[in-house]
């Protein structure tokens, strides 16, 4: 399945749509549409994953890097709406525990904007 990306502006947030699988081949064009806007400028950004339906350790890992850098930069990423075992994925790996996870994109954009 072809990789999808959307990039909106959310309230307070950049927000980025993914539909299709995050794996090896696919994981680079989130990075560097990730970092694209981190160059233009986003600190709060959210990554819907309610249209991916798999991801593998190589994307869980560019997250984990994208994390770093944002808040290494005074930012935040969170995830927003996995589902099924993208969501099992993220908590088997314990990257719910570093990066925040909502189960809608509404209440990433919400959590943003209380920052």
């Amino acid at each position: 399945m072809e990789l999808l990306l959307s990039s909106e502006q959310g309230h307070d947030c950049t927000i980025v749509a993914v539909t299709g699988d995050l794996d090896l081949s696919t994981s680079h064009q989130l990075r560097r549409r990730l970092q694209t806007a981190i160059e233009e400028g986003a600190r709060q950004v959210v990554v819907d994953l309610g249209g991916v339906g798999f991801m593998d350790s190589s994307a869980l890992g560019m997250l984990v890097v994208t994390f770093k850098q944002l808040r290494n930069l005074g930012g935040r990423l969170c995830l927003a709406a996995p589902r099924g075992i993208t969501r099992t994925v993220i908590e088997i790996t314990a990257v719910d525990k570093a990066i925040d996870v909502y189960d809608t994109v509404a209440e990433a954009e919400a959590s943003a904007a209380g920052r």
